[in-house]
């Protein structure tokens, strides 16, 4: 008895610590979820730099014909864009299709390595849209594009080239490295490297993200995205 009483005695001033290194590391945020980014993809942008963004820089285009709070507003560090199938482009003149996205007007680029990150959410339903992609190409319009289909995230149209899978009402961070001397695109889907594909050429490149109606695999009536802790990166 004399004994078990003796390890009981040993016993509590462990067990009193363990819960005090507890209770301390609880209240200590780490670097990454302090600054509102996954720790799983923090070291992606290890290397470059910061691009700094003015809100005047991210450039709403959505149907000429209805006000801007009709297909997009933003609220608590969110920017929510949402788009019909039957509506018009951005402009009575412009050949595209329906859409609403942001182009990030920073500094068009045509050499280093540029990167995009970003959180997004698709509601359910949402299908046959570009949620992201790289304007610029030598023989046509983009160097990526990155399409929901029926919640699969695809490389262009093709379902075939599936980038992750039911990205349906949840946050996925992308990050997206564009290496224009390299002439190759990288893709992280949560920190994970889900596509490598060769650049498209062309001088001139910026990023945009939201909602863009495509032709493919039959388009739902209506489509959205979500948006946060959008940012730009570089390096030479």
């Amino acid at each position: 008895m004399a004994a078990s009483s003796t390890s009981r005695s040993l016993l509590l001033p462990a067990a009193a610590a363990a819960a005090i290194i507890l209770a301390l590391s609880s209240t200590l945020p780490c670097a990454a979820a302090k600054s509102g980014r996954s720790p799983s993809s923090a070291h992606l942008t290890a290397g470059f730099t910061r691009v700094k963004l003015a809100e005047s820089q991210f450039v709403v285009q959505k149907p000429y014909d209805v006000p801007l709070r009709e297909r997009y507003e933003q609220s608590g560090g969110v920017r929510r864009m949402w788009v019909f199938a039957s509506d018009k482009p951005i402009s009575s003149s412009h050949p595209g299709g329906a859409r609403t996205e942001i182009k990030v007007n920073q500094k068009i680029y045509s050499s280093g390595v540029w990167q995009f990150e970003g959180d997004m959410f698709v509601p359910s339903g949402t299908s046959g849209a570009s949620v992201m992609q790289i304007f610029g190409a030598a023989t046509h319009a983009t160097t990526l594009m990155l399409h929901v289909y029926g919640g699969r995230l695809t490389y262009y149209h093709q379902l075939t080239k599936v980038l992750a899978d039911r990205v349906y009402d949840r946050w996925v961070r992308l990050n997206v490295v564009h290496d224009v001397a390299r002439g190759n695109v990288t893709v992280f889907v949560d920190g994970e490297r889900k596509l490598s594909a060769a650049g498209q050429g062309g001088k001139e490149h910026y990023f945009k993200f939201g909602v863009y109606k495509q032709s493919h695999h039959q388009p739902s009536r209506r489509m959205e995205s979500r948006w946060k802790n959008v940012a730009v990166y570089t390096k030479p």
